[in-house]
Parts: C-alpha cells; structure tokens; sequence
C-alpha cells in the first residue's frame, strides 16, 4: 500500500489544527478501486463554504466503508474483495496534514466484507457474501489483532434471487452495551452482548424482525438512544424501532424507495435528531426525508434527487451540509441543509472522484 499527498491550488487557506475550534473537518472517503482510484482520499471539508480540499491519498484495494477510532488517529477500512484477500485495514491517519499511512491488515475470513464499525478496543465487520460477523481486537498502537470471534447469519427469505445465501449487511455498538447486526436475508436484526473488558461479543438473540423479503440493510440510533431507524433494502422501506437493552420494539413502517427499485442503501438522522435522511438506487436516484416526532416516529416531507446510484452519505457536525457519495456519477454532490425544514440544495460543489462509496469525518480530540 503506498500514501501520496496532493496539493490542490484551488484554496491558499492554512490547514487546521487536529480538533481546533472551527469550520474546517477533516474527511476520508473511501471508493472501488477497480475504474482507476486509488483507494482512500483524504480532504479538508470546511462546513462554513462547503468547499473541500484534496489533501492526500492511500492505495488500497476496495476500501469500499471504513470508520474512524474515536482518538481521531487511526481509521479501519475493509478491502472488499469476493475472495480470500477480503481483510480489515487499520490506516494511522495524521490529521495536522491529511496523511494516511497503512498499518496492518487482518483476513476477515468471510467474503465482501461491507461495513466496519469500532468502539477504539473492538472493531467489527459485517461480511456480505460471506454471511458472517467477524471481531477483531484493536492493540493499544491501533493495530488490528487477528481475528477472535465470528457469527454466522441466516437465510429464510422468500426473494430466492437475493436471499438464497446468508449476508450481514451492517454490524453497529448500541447506545448500552450491545452490538446489533442486520441478517439480511433471514428478514432480522441480531444482537449480541459486548463486554468491553474482556473484548467479546456474545449472541443475545433475535431483536427484531421485519416483514419477510424486506432485505434488512442499515440501522442507526436516534441521538438519545432511544429510538432506532432501520432502512431495508429490497422494499425500500423504514422501519422505527423503540430500543433499549438490545431489543427492538417496532412502531412505525413507513416507504422511502417510491420507484420500487429495491435499491434503499443508507440512512442517517441530522445532529438536532429533528430530520431523517435515506438514499434509495437504481430508479429514480435520490435521498428521501422525513420529520422526526417527539414520539420518534416519521413523517415524510420530500425527495431530493442525486447523482447516479447515491451510496452512503454523512451531515456535516453543524448540520448545514449533506454529502452523497454517487458512485457511479463519480463525484460526491454537496448539498446545503435548512436546519428549520430539513431541505436540501444542491450547491453545485461537487467532489469528482472515481467510484467514491463511503464518507467519513474524522472526530475532534
């Protein structure tokens, strides 16, 4: 793997200090390496003027998502390949210039691994073709050990084109202590116990499941912990869940993908918990949005359309701008973001970049 640094003179500005007080985020994006990228690209994002600033780059192959440690220094990144190369990267990222260097890889023993979460002692991957979880614990330089635990998924859906074979599809730490997974072709949520001293993950049980053929894809938490959002991808739905201790109770079902494209991919909610975002594929590309009740449950407001096939996207820490990794429009659109009605705007900033499917902020120290 090698890093090379870029120098843009698009903007003469200074580049921030690591956590300084300000606009200016550091950004890592990651992308499918077989149309001529690179790998991971690193930029200056200042989410005053949405304007972002190519700083440096690291080849490896299909850093297709990845996740930052919560020090800000060091970020895992899967290689997902369909093969025995498939493995987790561990990246030390210096976040004064940008750069990116290459640590260590750990074989994920399960194929397309797709998503990476990491608490900074444990990170996590979900194996899409390989239908399995796998756990790796992080030593104190940030370096990845080898694999210590893997759990399997199910299959049992009715879509016999896309649920024959078990996939995990997104594994994420829970507000209180559990790890929740979504079994995409059995039509479920699984959960596990995490017990962070000893750094092992134990299976809980079932915390939900959702209408059979849905295609359980990305789940995430409200800001309190109390509510949970879950996009599948074959109906194109939401589900709301209330959570606590690793249970699911649904409450609301609610469509986002309107074309019935099967192609609902990411979801996120917006700082102040008031707005909820989903990016639907393959027909009728875009991201849908809704409002947030006090109850936790959704109501829909609008549909901005993307670029081509919008993957996973990210809001900025002050709300004002959502990014959206289009990948096969090689670019990643910059939309601004009314606060009071949650609208979007394109504001014609796009980041060009090939085959770009994963977008992460670095965390302030």
């Amino acid at each position: 793997m090698k890093a090379k640094t870029l120098i843009l003179g698009v903007i003469a500005t200074a580049l921030p200090a690591f956590g300084m007080a300000g606009n200016e985020l550091d950004m890592v994006v990651g992308t499918y390496t077989g149309a001529g990228s690179e790998g991971l690209y690193s930029f200056s994002f200042n989410q005053a003027t949405g304007v972002a600033r190519l700083r440096s780059t690291l080849e490896v192959k299909n850093p297709s998502y990845l996740a930052f440690a919560r020090d800000g220094r060091h970020l895992y990144a899967v290689s997902e390949n369909n093969d025995a190369t498939a493995a987790l990267n561990s990246i030390a990222f210096d976040p004064v210039t940008g750069n990116m260097s290459y640590m260590n890889s750990q074989l994920t023993y399960g194929k397309d691994p797709c998503y990476v979460d990491t608490d900074g002692k444990m990170a996590l991957t979900a194996n899409y073709s390989g239908g399995s979880l796998s756990v790796f614990p992080i030593l104190q330089n940030g370096t990845l050990a080898k694999m210590t635990m893997q759990f399997a998924g199910y299959k049992g859906g009715p879509d016999r084109s896309r649920q024959a074979t078990p996939h995990i599809h997104c594994v994420c730490f829970a507000p209180d202590g559990f790890v929740l997974a979504t079994d995409f072709s059995a039509d479920q949520i699984l959960s596990f116990r995490y017990d962070k001293e000893k750094g092992t993950l134990s299976a809980y049980g079932i915390a939900a499941h959702v209408k059979r053929g849905s295609g359980p894809r990305h789940l995430v938490f409200a800001p309190d912990g109390r509510h949970a959002y879950l996009i599948s991808e074959l109906s194109g739905k939401i589900t709301v869940f209330d959570y606590a201790k690793g249970d699911l109770r649904e409450t609301q079902t609610i469509l986002a993908d309107d074309a019935h494209a099967r192609g609902g991919a990411d979801i996120h909610i917006s700082p102040d918990g008031r707005f909820l975002y989903a990016s639907t594929r393959l027909k009728e590309d875009g991201i849908t949005l809704f409002r947030v009740e006090s109850t936790g449950k959704l109501v829909r407001i609008g549909k901005c359309r993307t670029g081509s096939h919008p993957r996973n996207f990210v809001i900025t820490p002050n709300g004002k701008y959502l990014l959206v990794a289009c990948r096969d429009a090689d670019r990643i659109q910059v939309f601004s973001r009314d606060k009071f009605t949650g609208q979007l705007h394109d504001t014609r900033q796009d980041i060009r970049l090939s085959r770009p499917v994963c977008i992460r902020f670095c965390p302030a120290s």
